[in-house]
């Protein structure tokens, strides 16, 4: 093989490397410029509030325990 030809050829694929980069790197700051995306998920609770919850939920099984109890009984 001619040494001229592997230079030819090694040019070439150095021309599609620096395109395939280019476009890399347009994408890259295409995402850069959007904006982040929102974290999806639960809410954090303050300590107030998981407390409220927590009593609002005995009340909820109580109730619940006492109408099965009457189901049972009946």
């Amino acid at each position: 093989m001619n040494l001229y030809d592997v230079i030819s050829k090694l040019r070439s694929e150095r021309a599609k490397l620096d395109e395939v980069i280019a476009s890399l790197e347009r994408l890259r700051d295409a995402e850069e410029l959007q904006p982040p995306k929102k974290r999806r998920g639960r809410k954090s609770m303050d300590e107030q509030g998981r407390k409220e919850v927590s009593e609002r939920m005995k009340r909820y099984w109580t109730a619940w325990r006492l109408k099965r109890q009457q189901g049972l009984m009946q």
